[in-house]
């Protein structure tokens, strides 16, 4: 039923674009691209404003428009982002049918998945173009706008899992900005924030920006409370017409317990209408929250040499703290640490191990330093848009021993409560790296149709680890290798119209592995080469009424796997195992009808095993990956009347997203949660109050109060499943001045 649905709404999409793309082959008429919906707090009309006037620092070509770059690329605004009740990087889920979960617990970092790949949090994440660890809580409370290329990113990152990147773009100094906001979310969660930003000096040389925010958290699941707070400050300096000089710093901090998953109960998957989804799993006398500090900071330098050359000179360092604590269900219980059955899943009764898990004082830094070059020239009748630059990276990751030891017996009806562990403690894994990325990148424009884009990234790693406490032999397993790639990408695009885009696209990426540096492994401390290929073919169409796109796709990517018994020394080899080809679809369409504005996207995605070594794993589609996904919306502004004139600032909304079945074990199909679909209801209402502008926004989440797993994340060896959230009311007022 789930899947087809979402084939009939993507069809819509699909006669949608034909229906507009085609015949504007023959026009020469404005540029658009994929839907952006303004909804900024001073403005009294909804409109579907397309990317001709935008570009995104992911992309890595300069200032390239959207609607002309042959990419696949969603651009989530703050106003969007507020519609949708989005505070944190988990909830962009609800916008875009290509991003999926990936173990995204409250109280924890959010983990995504995009065109069915998981983002790596360590590599995948961009704060204006640079490198970050995504290891912690990223507010979303000081960004502009998030922007996520689909696909693959070797022409942007050195090592990356090729789903996509996630760039978060700083809001920037602007001239008299004045806005206060407070938040209501059931049962009891408030949020109190300020954005305030102004001009200074001689014709406005020097910028302020200041976003602070404090937030109460108390969610619909119980004994969850916890705090979250970010300051944030960002200012710019225009030296001269041609320099501009911008610093931003933010420090961030939530504290917070996390939510425990459920799992399988022996060899079936329970009805998600049996359990308690209030009920955190978590919740025993002795856990403790989960603390997230975050400090980061940056300094730009952009030069304009020349009418057609810009110098930037970006640098970055981010500093993050973490305490790391859960009650952590896994497997059944054995005081031996022995698990002949249900090693993977809680056991049919519903008992389970709780394990107590500990590590504090985790340290985590990254610094960063970019130089690139870019501009225009023009070669005979070529005219080409050129960046070329140099990324330093380093990243120290520092750990102290953990524990990581078993407490005693629970169940999944919170009916048992055990002591807390003897405390056994266990060695961490300190890691170093250090990677030089050298690049470039052309679009050369072939007349007034053709344009060829190409891209190529050479990457020097050198990586290196070692245990926080050497083992009984007096070994701290340390690793250490340094690799080189270059990483390509080419594509080539027809403007068939300036409203019509069609290009096709190929390119390379690259990820690493290393086998764990024990006596068992035959190959210990060897690095592995993980290379993805990514085929991409696509439209884009684009007016001041419709935008669509429709994307076809093929990414395959090199997995790993332990061969062997792995039950002696030398009995366990780490291998290059095959891959995981996807390949699939996506549409995206958005149409203003008057007082209506349409948006939706879908994606089918067969995703599958291919070229391993062992039996019955060929074939099988990834866990906790659907085979199609939906995301559906529709907004209606009602017409002011006689006596009722403050209807023209009303808008009404109403969000569908459904899902596919997801499988539950890596190597067995026979086991699936069901696909759901879930609505989400909003209306906002923006009213003149003197010189200001007060905008309310009211939410129902999942207003039919829905009962499924949302996802199936199969996690360190074991089940997981997690719950959709029950019926959530939220309410926000924000003062514009």
């Amino acid at each position: 039923m789930i899947q087809s649905t979402i084939r009939a709404a993507a069809l819509v999409a699909l006669a949608a674009l034909a229906a507009h793309a085609l015949p504007a082959v023959a026009q020469n008429l404005g540029v658009g691209s994929n839907v952006n919906v303004n909804t900024d707090a001073n403005a009294n009309s909804i409109t579907i404003t397309g990317r001709l006037l935008g570009s995104a620092a992911v992309v890595g070509f300069g200032e390239a428009p959207l609607a002309r770059t042959p990419l696949q690329i969603s651009v989530m605004g703050n106003g969007l982002l507020a519609d949708a009740g989005v505070a944190q990087i988990g909830g962009l889920t609800r916008l875009d049918a290509s991003v999926g979960d990936a173990y995204n617990a409250e109280g924890y970092w959010g983990q995504l998945a995009v065109r069915g790949y998981g983002l790596d949090n360590r590599f995948n994440y961009r704060r204006d173009g640079l490198p970050i660890n995504a290891e912690t809580a990223v507010s979303l409370a000081n960004k502009d706008r998030v922007e996520l290329i689909k696909g693959t990113s070797g022409v942007q990152a050195g090592t990356s899992a090729p789903g996509g990147l996630l760039n978060l773009v700083v809001k920037r100094p602007v001239a008299a900005l004045r806005t206060a906001t407070l938040e209501w979310r059931e049962p009891g969660s408030v949020r109190a924030a300020v954005d305030w930003s102004d001009r200074f000096g001689e014709e406005g040389r020097f910028g302020l920006r200041i976003n602070a925010s404090a937030e109460q958290l108390s969610p619909a699941v119980r004994n969850t409370r916890g705090q979250r707070t970010l300051l944030a400050l960002a200012g710019d300096w225009q030296l001269s017409a041609n320099t501009l000089v911008q610093a931003e710093i933010e420090s961030s901090h939530q504290r917070q317990p996390s939510v425990a998953g459920y799992s399988l109960l022996g060899n079936s998957v329970p009805a998600a209408s049996t359990v308690d989804v209030r009920r955190n799993l978590n919740d025993q006398p002795w856990r403790q929250p989960v603390v997230l500090d975050g400090t980061t900071a940056s300094l730009r330098l952009q030069q304009q040499l020349s009418e057609t050359w810009r110098l930037t000179v970006h640098a970055m360092e981010q500093r993050l703290r973490s305490d790391d604590r859960t009650a952590f269900p896994y497997g059944v219980y054995d005081s031996n640490y022995d698990c002949p059955q249900w090693c993977d899943r809680f056991a049919p009764d519903g008992s389970f191990t709780y394990w107590q898990y500990i590590s504090d004082n985790e340290r985590r830094d990254m610094r960063n330093l970019a130089l690139m070059l870019a501009g225009r020239l023009q070669t005979g009748v070529l005219a080409h848009s050129i960046e070329v630059g140099l990324l330093r990276s380093s990243s120290r990751n520092r750990f102290e021993d953990q524990v990581f030891d078993i407490a005693g017996t629970g169940r999944i009806d919170g009916s048992l409560q055990t002591p807390r562990s003897a405390g056994s403690i266990d060695a961490n894994t300190n890691r170093d790296e250090r990677s030089t990325e050298w690049f470039v990148r052309d679009a050369v424009r072939i007349g007034p149709v053709w344009q060829l884009w190409a891209g190529v990234r050479h990457t020097r790693l050198d990586r290196s680890s070692q245990r926080t406490s050497p083992d009984g032999d007096g070994s701290l397993r340390e690793t250490d290798y340094d690799r080189t790639a270059t990483t390509p990408w080419l594509a080539m695009a027809a403007q068939l119209s300036a409203k019509t885009l069609l290009y096709a696209s190929w390119g390379r990426g690259l990820e690493t592995d290393v086998a764990p540096n024990r006596s068992r492994y035959s190959n210990a401390g060897a690095s592995l080469a993980l290379h993805s290929r990514q085929l991409e073919l696509g439209i884009k169409h684009g007016s001041d009424e419709v935008e669509a796109a429709l994307t076809l796709f093929d990414i395959d990517r090199g997995q790993t796997a332990d061969i062997g018994s792995c039950s002696a020394i030398g009995t366990c080899t780490r291998v290059i195992d095959g891959s995981a080809r996807h390949r699939g679809i996506e549409a995206q369409w958005a149409r203003a009808l008057g007082r209506f504005t349409l948006q939706g996207s879908a994606m089918w995605l067969d995703a599958q095993r291919r070229g391993s070594q062992r039996a019955g794993v060929d074939g099988l589609r990834p866990g906790n990956v659907p085979a199609a996904s939906l995301r559906m919306g529709v907004e209606f502004r009602p017409a002011g009347k006689p006596g009722l004139p403050s209807l023209s600032g009303l808008a009404l909304q109403a969000n569908l997203s459904a899902e596919s079945n997801r499988l539950v074990l890596p190597d067995n199909e026979s086991l699936r949660i069901p696909g759901w679909a879930r609505l989400d209801l909003g209306a906002r209402w923006q009213q003149a109050a003197g010189g200001s502008t007060v905008t309310w926004r009211l939410g129902l989440d999942n207003a039919t109060n829905r009962r499924a797993w949302k996802e199936s994340p199969y996690q360190f060896g074991h089940v997981y499943l997690y719950p959709l959230q029950p019926r959530t009311w939220r309410l926000s007022a924000q003062v514009a001045m």
